[in-house]
């Protein structure tokens, strides 16, 4: 990077800047049309830039007592008021789905699936495949080569077959950049393969990639996950969006330089991003909140960004604990109070006021749904990114 970059960048990193650029991607018109003089009152209820979290198995083994009937009660509550999308942590992985050959299982992912659509939380499918050898089932290592293919092909069309209608968007084949058992035993050509599998079982599924190592410092497999998006592009793999797993701890740590210079040239391919496994757990409680501080206002004042999603909440049930937004009785850590106020006090709209002479009631607010209340009376609406203002009459 040359020093003329570097300023371009250090630019960009203003807080000045990134909040103008927030202001601007993430933000449009809102008017109230109504009685002069009226009260208004504004209230958001939901952001349309989606905020999420993994769903561990437990939240759905209702035989296993790893989570308490009182903890799963709180588990629902902070995730259906704190997240807008939710991804599987490991029910959707083919090793939990297919532990024995031929016995396919979904019932836990149909589960968390099912808890989600209750909370109207939306969620993303990972992931179909899994490159690293630790990660592939022994009776699957077994195989020869021709019955290989056609397991591939039957979870390929059956993960997303099953799952049509509910989940759209998939992690076709996971870590590709540090794994490679698939291509190894089959050739580079079985990605592309896989990709067209799936979209048999669903046409309209989105397929993306996902890796790590793209956004800590030094980001060691950045330029491998740059040339290995081009090259898929290029071989006609339908990838329809990328997947940065946000991990950062010691010794990978983010820079906001770092995240903004990647994000940046990934967005050359002009296809949406998301921040599929963001975790902080990097140092002291303390230390782990000013690193969210530090790079979430860089993910969210990105215009390629359209999710960031945690790599769960609760320390009860997560891969490292001592990273989680929430402790096991349920106090939330100083992370979890940085989320809260980022999320829902600096992104978030609510305002009230009284209409003019003419009526009129107006503000910039953010993306998402609301309720309005003006002349004791209340309507829902949704002022979306796509049409950038809306105008709502309470008569």
């Amino acid at each position: 990077m040359t020093n003329a970059d570097r300023e371009q960048i250090a630019a960009k990193l203003t807080p000045s800047a990134i909040q103008e650029r927030i202001g601007q991607l993430r933000m449009g018109k809102l008017a109230v049309q109504t009685k002069p003089g009226a009260d208004v009152e504004v209230r958001q209820v939901r952001h349309e830039f989606l905020f999420g979290t993994a769903v561990t198995n437990a939240l759905a083994e209702q035989a296993s007592d790893a989570m308490a009937a009182v903890d799963r009660k709180l588990f629902l509550k902070i995730l259906g008021e704190n997240f807008n999308c939710a991804v599987h942590e490991n029910a959707l992985k083919w090793y939990d789905c297919e532990k024995q050959d031929g016995v396919v299982d979904y019932s836990v992912a149909d589960r968390i699936w099912e808890l989600c659509q209750e909370l109207n939380i939306p969620m993303r499918g990972h992931c179909i495949f899994w490159e690293k050898d630790k990660y592939v089932m022994p009776w699957l290592r077994q195989l020869d080569n021709d019955r290989l293919r056609l397991a591939i092909k039957r979870r390929a069309i059956g993960v997303t077959e099953h799952f049509k209608g509910r989940i759209r968007e998939f992690d076709l084949n996971n870590e590709m950049i540090n794994g490679e058992f698939f291509r190894r035993r089959l050739g580079y050509g079985i990605v592309n393969e896989m990709a067209w599998m799936a979209k048999t079982g669903n046409p309209d599924i989105i397929l993306c990639v996902n890796d790590y190592g793209i956004l800590t410092d030094g980001g060691f497999n950045a330029d491998s996950y740059i040339d290995q998006i081009q090259n898929l592009l290029d071989s006609g793999v339908p990838i329809g969006g990328i997947g940065c797993q946000g991990h950062s701890s010691v010794p990978m740590n983010m820079s906001a330089e770092h995240v903004q210079s990647t994000l940046d040239t990934l967005s050359e391919f002009h296809l949406p991003i998301k921040i599929t496994e963001c975790l902080f757990d990097v140092g002291d409680e303390r230390t782990q909140a000013e690193e969210m501080r530090k790079i979430f206002p860089v993910y969210f004042a990105h215009p390629a960004i359209e999710a960031i999603v945690m790599w769960g909440f609760w320390a009860g049930s997560h891969w490292r604990p001592w990273s989680a937004l929430w402790r096991t009785d349920w106090t939330p850590t100083p992370q979890g109070l940085a989320y809260r106020d980022l999320v829902f006090n600096q992104w978030w709209t609510q305002a009230s006021g009284k209409a003019d002479a003419s009526g009129k009631f107006q503000l910039d607010a953010f993306f998402g749904d609301y309720e309005i209340r003006a002349n004791g009376k209340t309507q829902k609406a949704t002022l979306s990114k796509k049409d950038k203002s809306l105008q709502v009459t309470i008569n």
